[in-house]
């Protein structure tokens, strides 16, 4: 099978939009973010989103002279930059519409219904959110995807932008579930599902099928140290190797600000051909969008979807993420890598 290269210059040839001071400030915990991690090099977008994200950190810092981004403190001449809400709205849809002009596509848009079409994807204030209306029955009829200014609902917009399809996917689904079942204490298995790889999933890709069987079976032998050279590192791309992993969970990538070895996500396995990693990081997603989206909607589809289907996964153990996986007894705590549940062979 051949992949079609559709996307190479997403990462680092987008022009950079410079921001205005009017276009407000962020809190510290910006700041914390390291963008060169290897768990954030997939993100579609990334130079101008750090960019944005570093300019607006250091305006919270410094603070900035105008008439609209300054006040004072009553009492004091010391002047203190204002709080402007939707700053990361803001920042997600420049990027988004960015990333649309480059490829000279359309929008993103969501999945359509049997009553509902589908809609060009925009991200809005929280507060557009009308009272009582459930999140993602709002974005399903509206495409407007309500956004809050923290560091969960930026990483939340990153993977909109990274994988569409598929998070338009799982807002489909949430849709049909809520349309069929309503609200209430209990989400249910296809929404639990969904939420818990929507909040901490990742994605192991493969050319190699016995490295996700392996983890699929708690055979980290298998899976992390024997193949450790066949893994791909983020930031050293290699057209010969044959396993990588891409984190989809914004709930997990906003846990990773300060990595913790039991940090363990909730794993799918995409098994594709070799061509797959002579792409660029940016086009590998672009094809990995489409191949997760149709993995989720057969696996949502299915009367017995639970949880326990997607593979637990110490995201800190994956090769070229954390500098102490490279000596191999970082791999002998059995409190994170545990031997968990094996599968019978049939």
């Amino acid at each position: 099978m051949t992949i079609i290269d559709l996307s190479t210059t997403l990462h680092s040839d987008v022009p950079i939009k410079n921001l205005s001071t009017r276009d407000g400030s962020l809190d510290k915990s910006f700041a914390e973010i390291d963008w060169q991690a290897p768990w954030l090099a997939h993100l579609h977008q990334l130079d101008y989103i750090s960019n944005a994200i570093a300019q607006l950190s250091e305006k919270n810092a410094e603070g900035f002279d105008n008439a609209e981004g300054f006040h004072k403190a009553e009492g004091s001449n010391e002047a203190k930059p204002k709080s402007r809400p939707d700053v990361i709205a803001k920042v997600l849809n420049e990027a988004l519409n960015q990333q649309s002009d480059h490829l000279q596509n359309q929008l993103p848009t969501t999945k359509p219904t049997q009553s509902n079409q589908a809609h060009t994807l925009n991200f809005v204030s929280q507060h557009a959110l009308p009272e009582g209306e459930a999140y993602e029955s709002f974005i399903a009829t509206t495409g407007n995807i309500p956004t809050r200014d923290n560091l969960h609902d930026l990483f939340n917009g990153s993977i909109w932008l990274t994988f569409p399809k598929t998070k338009a996917l799982l807002n489909y689904y949430h849709m049909a579930e809520i349309a069929h079942q309503g609200i209430g204490a209990s989400r249910g298995r296809v929404r639990d599902t969904i939420t818990v790889f929507d909040e901490n999933g990742a994605v192991l890709v493969t050319s190699e099928p016995f490295i996700g069987e392996a983890l699929i079976n708690f055979d980290w032998q298998a899976s992390l140290i024997e193949p450790r050279a066949q893994w791909d590192n983020p930031q050293q791309l290699n057209r010969q190797s044959q396993t990588a992993v891409y984190v989809f969970g914004h709930a997990l990538l906003e846990q990773l600000i300060r990595p913790r070895k039991p940090l363990c996500a909730h794993s799918i396995v995409i098994h594709v051909s070799q061509d797959f990693f002579s792409l660029s990081l940016s086009a590998r997603m672009v094809y990995l969008d489409g191949k997760i989206a149709h993995y989720m909607d057969k696996l949502l589809s299915k009367n017995d979807v639970t949880p326990r289907q997607l593979a637990p996964l110490p995201i800190l153990g994956v090769p070229h993420f954390w500098a102490e996986n490279a000596d191999m007894s970082f791999y002998d705590d059995p409190y994170v890598f545990r031997h968990g549940r094996r599968k019978s062979k049939k």
